[in-house]
């Protein structure tokens, strides 16, 4: 079975092909401009799975909104590469992506500082059982699990029965609650 060939239009060709909805404008728009458009969109995102996400949205949004596209305010690679762009910062700039930053990097650094120390987590020596008491009750079934049990936050996620994301946030919830009695 030979490799598929690439598929190349003009410029021209291409807007034209967009502007009648073919199916062949899709094609040569993976072809011809996946590489530059992902290349742009993970320097900003950095994490190469969420460019992928993001490359997929990008061209999603190029067919849905290529009627606003004028080529008379400039080249049909700019505007797709700005597309691209802001797709780009404004899932970075979003509180989800900041909220999932947190929990990996609190995640990463407490199993990192562990391993260096060869620490035993003890719980009852610190009173945090006592001060996981004060928590709401949701915050403290998913605590319960992460932190006493060592479930990880999808298998959490899957014995509770709710979306990971809220989870991830109610855990950090709890956190910050518990933040708030140490520097008390």
């Amino acid at each position: 079975m030979s490799p598929k060939r690439k598929i190349s239009l003009s410029e021209e060709e291409l807007i034209q092909a967009l502007r009648n909805r073919e199916k062949i404008a899709v094609e040569a728009l993976y072809d011809m401009y996946s590489a530059s458009l992902y290349g742009v969109i993970v320097r900003i995102v950095i994490d190469e799975e969420l460019a992928e996400d993001i490359l997929q949205e990008t061209f999603v949004k190029i067919w849905n909104s290529f009627s606003g596209y004028s080529a008379e305010k400039g080249r049909l690679f700019t505007w797709m590469v700005n597309i691209a762009r802001n797709l780009s910062i404004d899932k970075v700039r979003s509180k989800d992506f900041r909220n999932q930053g947190k929990n990996q990097e609190l995640e990463n650094n407490v199993t990192f500082i562990d391993e260096q120390r060869n620490t035993v987590y003890n719980p009852e020596l610190l009173g945090i059982r006592d001060l996981v008491q004060t928590l709401k009750p949701e915050q403290k079934s998913i605590l319960d699990l992460v932190y006493f049990k060592g479930y990880t936050h999808v298998e959490a996620a899957e014995e509770l029965d709710i979306p990971l994301g809220t989870i991830k946030t109610r855990l950090r919830m709890a956190i910050q609650q518990l933040r708030k009695h140490f520097n008390e």
